[in-house]
């Protein structure tokens, strides 16, 4: 089984450390196309209209600044960088020390910046979302797309994905359909279905942790995320194709 997870956009910088060891990264084939999108954000970042280019706002000025110098900033395990509801319910260092071994084997996190990425690859807090346009680069999920089908082909045979990322990222990558199950989550009162946002992130760390920590034989099919899911929620499969993966719906009290 593997987890895919989307970063976060809020991140904590490294306060002390060396600067990212680029060969050290997971998918070290990506190197020149995470170096391509570092240039082009650094340039951006540097620009006076920096803010509005990024689409951030002035309260971001410190993280946006960091950014024209991500080759010496300190660099940090993934999972001490991302911060945010959903690493927050995942709460990587309540996890034992198997079961953290596990998350760094099983989560693959795809990023704007780095293309894919483990939880324990160390690099520094940065400010870039995937619907963001660069320079010489496009937009980020048609640019990482081509790249890492073929960067990720080898990693993910074989292999049940639970996807618990965004739209936004998830259009980064289209893994194998027959072998992905997407999480969507809904509240539902009255009989009216309704999709959330931030309970989505919040509900997608906890059923990752959930995968991760829980007892029993890891999930090697939708039908056993299914039964894993409903150890703590009201949840239903909707059966995939081909061409579409299949759907673990999570239902939230309203």
């Amino acid at each position: 089984m593997l987890i895919l997870l989307p970063p976060s956009e809020g991140k904590t910088p490294a306060v002390r450390g060396s600067a990212v060891d680029w060969p050290s990264l997971s998918f070290p084939q990506l190197n020149a196309y995470r170096a391509k999108v570092l240039d082009a954000l650094g340039t951006v970042s540097a620009h006076e209209d920096a803010l509005a280019l990024l689409g951030v706002g002035a309260s971001l000025k410190d993280d946006v600044e960091r950014n024209t110098r991500l080759h010496a900033e300190p660099a940090a395990p993934a999972h001490r960088i991302y911060s945010g509801v959903l690493y927050d319910a995942l709460g990587y260092q309540s996890l034992t020390q198997t079961q953290r071994r596990k998350a760094d084997e099983c989560v693959l996190v795809v990023s704007a910046l780095w293309g894919a990425i483990r939880l324990g690859d160390s690099v520094p807090a940065y400010r870039l979302s995937m619907g963001t346009p660069l320079p010489d680069v496009g937009r980020l999920a048609t640019f990482w797309k081509p790249q890492l089908t073929d960067a990720l082909r080898e990693a993910v045979s074989g292999h049940l994905l639970v996807d618990c990322r965004s739209t936004t990222y998830a259009a980064a990558w289209a893994p194998p359909a027959e072998q992905t199950v997407t999480v969507n989550v809904f509240t539902e009162a009255g009989g009216v279905r309704k999709v959330v946002s931030h309970f989505a992130k919040h509900t997608r760390g906890e059923l990752a942790r959930h995968l991760l920590a829980r007892r029993g034989k890891v999930p090697a099919t939708p039908s056993d995320v299914l039964k894993a899911a409903r150890e703590k929620w009201d949840a239903e499969l909707v059966p995939g194709s081909a061409r579409k993966p299949h759907a673990l719906n999570i239902i939230l009290p309203g």
